[in-house]
């Protein structure tokens, strides 16, 4: 079939799986990505440049509005600019957690048992930040949370396919990484600490969603 354009088109044929093999697959990404775990216990062993390189490469892959792309990763493993991230972090948590009346959220966060106390983004040996670009070339973007938000996702779950951890860290505001880092007219989104796992890491017991509070299947109207 031959479809007129008004831009260049290339055909799209991937190999279509057997059906078996095509749920296999997907049983097999699930069984991954169900031992993922946020981590705040990071190793300080040093992880390779290329790791960093192939997670925002598979960022890169992910959708986006009309296809602009609208995020920087920016990533450090700079002491000195590491120390200067946290300090600015760890004034915005004390804010967050002795200052600011918000009851709910304080008590949602209790099970995890975070505090003010961000040593994480020292330790681990490197910090990526995440930025949204409102605007490209001085033309504004389109779906810009929405595509930096599937970006991220596909960059977390790279990581952990290369056995690595991460935390999406969002102190609140960020503003202090857009001057540290040098990104004037980009919007912090995530701070990511990234690393192995300290071998006495621990993790909440939590319980993902059952599949039957995360899927309805919506049937014909009545």
């Amino acid at each position: 079939m031959t479809r007129p354009h008004s831009h260049p088109f290339i055909p799209y044929t991937p190999p279509r799986l057997p059906i078996e093999d095509g749920l296999n697959h997907g049983r097999a990404f699930h069984r991954l990505l169900d031992e993922r775990r946020s981590v705040r216990w990071f190793s300080p062993d040093p992880v390779p440049k290329e790791a960093i390189e192939l997670a925002v490469q598979a960022a890169n892959t992910a959708p986006s509005g009309a296809h602009q792309q609208p995020w920087r990763f920016v990533a450090t493993q700079d002491p000195e600019l590491k120390r200067r991230i946290r300090a600015a972090a760890e004034e915005e948590e004390r804010r967050f957690y002795h200052e600011r009346e918000i009851p709910d959220w304080h008590a949602a966060l209790a099970r995890l048992e975070t505090d003010a106390d961000k040593e994480f983004l020292e330790v681990a040996p490197w910090l990526v930040v995440a930025f949204a670009q409102k605007q490209q070339d001085g033309k504004k973007t389109y779906y810009t949370n929405e595509s930096v938000g599937i970006a991220c996702g596909f960059f977390i779950a790279a990581l952990h396919s290369m056995g690595l951890a991460t935390l999406t860290h969002t102190p609140n505001p960020m503003t202090f990484l857009t001057d540290l880092l040098g990104r004037d007219g980009e919007r912090p989104y995530i701070l990511f600490p990234i690393g192995y796992p300290a071998d006495d890491c621990e993790v909440p017991d939590l319980h993902r969603k059952p599949l039957t509070e995360a899927l309805t299947f919506a049937e014909g109207l009545a």
